[in-house]
């Protein structure tokens, strides 16, 4: 979940918001790699989730990474709810996972470095308190009286909210985890291609790195339990947004589709005021009910941006949103997917001939089968591992293609970040496989098992 957003003044005209947006266009010398992923904290001898408080804990977490790292704190109400440094954010999600936002970086062998230093870090710090990080798209045993609530004044608002308008709400917000990528965009025009691919291939990222077949301590019949949850999360600001498909797409119409998302809060002076199912239409107009007589500032409207929540989203740049929090090789893995899809022209060509022909009921039927079957969906009379590996070897072509050296020139480019995912493409395995095998396998029903093999 993102921190609360800031500068910019006071909104004018509709105009003014789609030009928020606009004014994320960049030169493709400029375009940038924002990688973010959580992951699950628990104790070592219980296996328990880390609560905010204590000696083995998301605070005791917090405060050793500010410690021995020079990280710098960011607290609300008084109390230590994430760090900063260097363009990068370390954040709490609901229930306590904790999320690295990255910084912009040019390539995934930095993206990748970023990654193993954090890593290597929050180890460091967990191993002195007698904690473990694990990655999972999805808490396998818990259930929801054990998880905490993390002190952050937007989350009590969301989550009175979410048993409101779905089911699994609190589920997400509590026990599930992504990594995401966040990337540029040249043009309102380039902007619509890669919003097209994005969300038409996001079943496939939900598929390849499918990782949550348990959950509250049984086979849950998902490969991807994750992308189940966000089913029955709330469908005002959840889904494949069908309009983005449609003639006259842009800007404008994003806005048009955020506006009519019902608000979670405005935030002012350090505290979230409650707007829940408000309108931001009516606050434009000077006629919130949480604030009457007053008019929003542009960082109310990047706030309720970071509220919308589709497989992929825009802001003043595009986040693909489909992937289970994993393994530390597919954490590289997935920016480098959509990289090599995104940010080479012949590529994303390659990837819009792939699934141009998909109708919005074939998108939303593949969003579905790809969170239970992974790899074994099918789509348009062909089966999604076929599809997968057509889009893996043109992320591939894309890689290659941009031929962003590493290791001092070493390494010609990016594409051995792939690996992980061509090797998924050639057995028919995604991760949730593999756990289902150790499972009905060598751990003989014995889920406990998952944390000494699986945690980073």
């Amino acid at each position: 979940m993102s921190i609360p957003q800031s500068g910019g003044g006071p909104i004018e005209s509709f105009s003014d918001l789609a030009g928020m947006l606009e004014r994320g266009c960049k030169p493709v010398a400029d375009f940038r790699i924002g990688t973010e992923h959580e992951k699950f904290g628990y104790c070592l001898e219980t296996h328990g989730p880390l609560p905010y408080e204590g000696d083995c804990s998301i605070l005791a977490v917090l405060e050793g990474l500010r410690d021995r790292f020079g990280w710098a704190a960011l607290e609300e109400a008084g109390k230590l709810i994430g760090l900063k440094k260097a363009g990068a954010n370390i954040s709490l999600e609901p229930g306590g996972q904790l999320e690295l936002s990255g910084a912009p970086l040019e390539t995934i062998h930095e993206t990748c470095d970023e990654v193993n230093q954090h890593l290597r870090e929050v180890q460091e710090i967990a191993d002195q308190i007698g904690a473990g990080f694990i990655g999972l798209g999805a808490a396998p045993e818990w259930l929801h009286e054990d998880m905490p609530l993390m002190p952050k004044g937007r989350y009590k608002l969301m989550d009175a909210y979410m048993e409101k308008v779905g089911t699994m709400g609190r589920v997400m917000m509590r026990r599930t985890c992504t990594v995401q990528v966040n990337l540029d965009f040249g043009s309102e025009a380039d902007m619509v291609r890669k919003f097209r691919v994005a969300l038409a291939l996001q079943p496939v990222a939900v598929a390849l790195f499918a990782n949550s077949p348990f959950f509250e301590g049984k086979v849950n019949g998902h490969k991807s339990w994750r992308s189940r949850v966000w089913r029955a999360l709330d469908d005002s600001r959840t889904g494949m947004l069908p309009f983005v498909f449609e003639d006259g797409m842009g800007f404008e119409r994003y806005v048009d589709y955020a506006l009519d998302v019902p608000m979670y809060f405005v935030y002012r002076d350090g505290k979230y005021i409650d707007a829940l199912g408000q309108s931001f239409r009516d606050f434009l107009n000077g006629e919130l009910p949480a604030l009457p007589g007053e008019k929003p500032l542009m960082s109310d409207w990047a706030d309720h941006l970071t509220t919308i929540f589709p497989e992929a989203r825009i802001k003043q740049f595009m986040e693909m949103r489909g992937a289970d929090g994993g393994p530390w090789r597919r954490l590289c893995a997935l920016p480098a997917f959509w990289v090599g899809l995104m940010y080479d022209d012949t590529a994303l060509d390659a990837a819009w001939q792939v699934c141009k022909d998909w109708d919005a009921e074939a998108r939303d039927k593949l969003r579905v089968d790809a969170s239970v079957l992974g790899l074994q969906a099918e789509i348009a009379g062909r089966s999604l591992l076929d599809v997968a590996r057509d889009v893996v070897a043109i992320s591939a072509a894309g890689l290659k293609a941009r031929a962003r050296p590493g290791a001092g020139g070493l390494i010609p480019d990016e594409t051995h970040f792939l690996n992980a995912l061509q090797e998924s493409v050639e057995t028919g395995m995604v991760p949730a496989d593999e756990l289902l095998a150790r499972y009905n396998g060598a751990w003989g029903g014995d889920l406990s098992q998952i944390y000494g093999e699986f945690s980073y």
